[in-house]
């Protein structure tokens, strides 16, 4: 008798566990398949991808808190879903794990200087652009051999960081020569452009200019615009409702003035020109 009353609790015990498993689940997959609208309403909160290593944009600060233009950006829009800046977890994606954070249902949305491309738009959906920035290089302060991405070609070592478009972008058009060094993280790729381990750094303006705005006097950008990155916001390919509203929430900040301020807040100290705000919508190719 002893033996079956333990034997009934512990299955009383295992079924309540599975059941508040189930019931506390995140992600589960009734879950992914709702649009980023209904999990916004439903949960009361939303997961948002960012950097954190990017000053400017996505910096996670000693306290744990985040700071940047895409943090202002991810939640304006978070706030116009109805959540509020208090129920945003924000957690890193990594350059090369944005499109599967996304597919496997680890964020709800991606806001993370994450350029629109046509190989990315086949693997997920993005809102915007919420802003036009352009490719550049960055350098040490006194060095003058590196004018622009022609003299890459001068068995110049460049960085850039795995999983990011830049360095290929630059070896394909620019400087076939240019020896690639590719990092895990920006600031990898910096501390070897301050050691002279590496030549030039290159990625979006807006990032380097970041950088270069922590340590005046040591880096400049060569003022070089390689490309136009749209940054976009990620979300679920086929998540249409979600798109649509997020794209209205990124006009409203624009037509509001929060996105200029947002801007000239995380980017003038740089001496960084902020540009006039993107047309939603309109990718610049």
């Amino acid at each position: 008798m002893r033996f079956s009353r333990v034997l009934r609790t512990g299955a009383l015990v295992a079924a309540v566990g599975l059941t508040l498993a189930a019931c506390g689940q995140p992600n589960s997959e009734e879950d992914a398949n709702k649009s980023l609208v209904q999990r916004a309403e439903d949960n009361g909160s939303l997961t948002i991808g960012v950097k954190i290593d990017q000053p400017g944009l996505g910096l996670k600060k000693p306290d744990g808190s985040y700071e940047g233009f895409d943090v202002d950006v991810a939640k304006y829009v978070a706030n116009e879903l109805g959540v509020e800046e208090g129920d945003i977890e924000f957690v890193e994606t990594p350059s090369a794990q944005r499109e599967n954070m996304i597919q496997n249902g680890d964020v709800d949305m991606i806001v993370a200087t994450y350029s629109i491309t046509p190989e990315r738009d086949e693997a997920v959906d993005f809102a915007g652009p919420y802003f036009l920035a352009h490719q550049d290089l960055l350098v040490r302060k006194n060095d003058n051999s590196i004018q622009g991405a022609e003299d890459l070609n001068k068995n110049k070592k460049l960085c850039s960081v795995r999983g990011s478009t830049s360095a290929q972008n630059v070896k394909n058009d620019f400087a076939p020569n240019a020896q690639l060094q590719e990092y895990g993280g920006y600031s990898e790729c910096l501390t070897g452009v301050e050691n002279k381990a590496i030549d030039a750094m290159t990625t979006d303006d807006t990032i380097l200019a970041g950088y270069a705005a922590q340590q005046p006097g040591k880096f400049k950008l060569a003022g070089a615009e390689l490309s136009n990155e749209n940054y976009g916001i990620g979300l679920r390919e086929g998540d249409d409702e979600g798109k649509k509203a997020l794209d209205e929430a990124i006009q409203k900040m624009i037509d509001s003035g929060e996105w200029k301020k947002a801007a000239q807040k995380h980017f003038g100290p740089a001496g960084y020109e902020v540009p006039e705000a993107p047309t939603v919508g309109e990718v610049v190719e």
